[in-house]
């Protein structure tokens, strides 16, 4: 998928929502608990709900890991359910991987050619060999780690460097090399939307991942009005106050009327800067 058909599935869905399938066991129903694949048949509800209203599904894999291979097994499901249901929907595989060239290129495998996901989170930390090998699929993207809404972000993504730029500001002008727009994404947490000023300076036209709007207290308006390009650029994640909008078997209309809510002002913001 190009940055121009990524583009084109906002403009029909009058949308640039992302939702983050990550089902916590705790929060779950009660009677997902006795389903042989829990997580599966949550997120299937959760998707076959929603699809109309997004461009773009993130499960983050530390939550199928914490279950070992029945865990593996459900995620694995999952995609495979949205690409042969919605093959148009994005699907960003939330795995923050970070190794030498040859464990990467196992990575990059395993979540393009085996489970065949349009994206996956990479960690910048180890520099453009240790993301290269992600680089070689045509048609896929590595989601590059830059300014994320953790409180701990401050620890090493503030820190100036000699020619006084931050350290998120040289990973943006180190990596803009590695790939182009139609192949790297960059995710900057929506608590930081003030930065997007200046990670638009550096990358102006490469679509964002934000996550952070919801529970982590992101506001969408700002998010745009800072970030927002000719073709969008966004991808906005959320979460938990979508998926956990409701603790009873009414979750999955919850969720819905969640999606509903942020489609209609995304669809809003869009018409407001002649997107649509």
């Amino acid at each position: 998928m190009t940055s121009e058909q990524l583009f084109e599935q906002i403009r029909l869905k009058k949308s640039f929502l992302c939702i983050g399938l990550d089902p916590d066991p705790e929060k779950l129903p009660a009677h997902f608990r006795n389903l042989e694949n829990p997580f599966f048949e949550f997120n299937r509800e959760i998707i076959d709900r929603t699809h109309d209203l997004v461009i773009a599904y993130k499960p983050n894999t530390a939550f199928y890991e914490s279950l070992g291979s029945e865990g593996w097994d459900q995620l694995e499901q999952t995609v495979g359910y949205i690409r042969q249901n919605h093959p148009e929907v994005f699907i960003i595989a939330d795995a923050k991987r970070c190794d030498i060239g040859n464990t990467a290129a196992r990575y990059a495998e395993a979540f393009f050619k085996r489970m065949d996901c349009d994206a996956i989170t990479v960690s910048p930390y180890m520099g453009a060999d240790s993301v290269e090998p992600y680089l070689r699929y045509p048609g896929k993207w590595i989601v590059l780690l830059a300014l994320t809404s953790n409180p701990g972000a401050d620890d090493f993504q503030m820190i100036s460097g000699k020619e006084h730029d931050r350290f998120f500001e040289t990973v943006l002008k180190k990596s803009k090399s590695w790939g182009n727009p139609d192949n790297v994404i960059y995710v900057i947490g929506a608590t930081r939307a003030g930065m997007l000023i200046k990670v638009r300076e550096i990358v102006p036209e490469h679509f964002l991942l934000i996550p952070g709007v919801g529970v982590q207290g992101g506001d969408l308006n700002e998010v745009a009005g800072y970030g927002l390009t000719n073709r969008c650029g966004l991808i906005v994640n959320v979460s938990r106050s979508i998926l956990y909008a409701d603790p009873t078997d009414n979750f999955a209309s919850a969720a819905r009327v969640r999606a509903i809510a942020l489609q209609q002002k995304m669809e809003n913001i869009l018409k407001e800067n002649n997107l649509m």
